[in-house]
């Protein structure tokens, strides 16, 4: 049973809550003991809104669920986990969250609830809306970012770097969608319906156009934001956003993989090894250049 529960919280899912984490990180803050403390703070208190979130989208989802050949096995579709006591659970998890961001930061806990509220619009009716489902995983991106903000004080962090998020979580959208489309079982849309509103050419089209402007401002960025040295290392890493970019697409259009992006990144080994790469080599140029 704690086993069930466990997992009806989707830890592997917080690899997407890291997204606090970037402005401590990129606006040269990592090393300050306050700031880390907060955000670190923060990053689990959006772990736990976020599995409320997740919990209450599989009760809504809960018919669908049960006829998905993998969904199934979730512990509220399997019967793991009562309707009665996910409620409490997911409940318990958003009140406590609430609460507890406050004293962190009350701008803080006001971008939480704005999250969670428009996270349970998503899961009660905007998932179904081709485009604008994407829109709003990408907000929920964005939000994240200001969040990690609220809880700094902003030396010089880069509006640039909200751009980058919007744009990267679109295509992290836009893949999701195509590699489930890529693997729907005989054309069943009951499984998600707001498959019925996308093609793969309209997917691809879109990843290529969102994908390309991803790396251009991510460019920009490098070599314009006000706190990066001024040597223009920052754009070393370039390479590495490049390839991680490459790598996913490659994913979902030659090999088909229909998993989510965090769960990739948790399986395949070279977004695993970029991921690190890039994520040193920031280190590196912010703390040592």
């Amino acid at each position: 049973m704690l086993k069930a529960y466990i997992k009806e919280l989707r830890i592997n899912q917080w690899v997407k809550n890291l997204f606090v984490l970037i402005p401590l990180v990129f606006d040269r803050q990592l090393l300050n003991p306050a700031s880390f403390v907060k955000s670190i703070l923060g990053f689990f208190l959006f772990c736990f809104v976020s599995s409320s979130v997740y919990i209450i989208n599989d009760i809504m989802d809960i018919e669908a669920d049960k006829n998905h050949p993998k969904k199934k096995n979730r512990p509220i579709a399997s019967g793991k986990i009562s309707v009665k006591s996910a409620w409490g659970i997911a409940i318990f998890l958003a009140i406590s969250s609430f609460i507890f961001s406050f004293f962190l930061s009350p701008l803080f806990a006001v971008i939480i609830i704005i999250y969670f509220l428009i996270m349970l619009a998503y899961s009660t009716k905007l998932k179904h809306q081709a485009l604008i489902d994407v829109m709003i995983i990408a907000t929920g991106f964005v939000l994240r970012v200001a969040a990690g903000v609220s809880l700094i004080v902003v030396e010089r962090f880069s509006p640039w770097l909200y751009v980058v998020t919007t744009l990267f979580a679109l295509f992290l959208g836009l893949g999701k969608r195509r590699g489930e489309l890529a693997t729907l079982h005989n054309g069943d849309f009951s499984q998600r319906k707001v498959l019925d509103g996308y093609t793969i050419p309209l997917l691809d089209q879109l990843i290529t156009i969102v994908s390309a402007t991803t790396i251009v401002s991510y460019s920009l960025y490098t070599f314009s934001a006000p706190n990066l040295p001024d040597n223009h290392a920052m754009m070393l890493t370039i390479p590495f956003a490049l390839y991680g970019i490459f790598r996913y697409i490659y994913l979902i259009q030659v090999k088909n993989e229909g998993s989510a992006p965090d769960e990739l990144v948790l399986i395949d080994r070279p977004l695993q090894i970029t991921f690190l790469l890039f994520v040193l080599s920031v280190l590196i140029i912010f703390y040592f250049f």
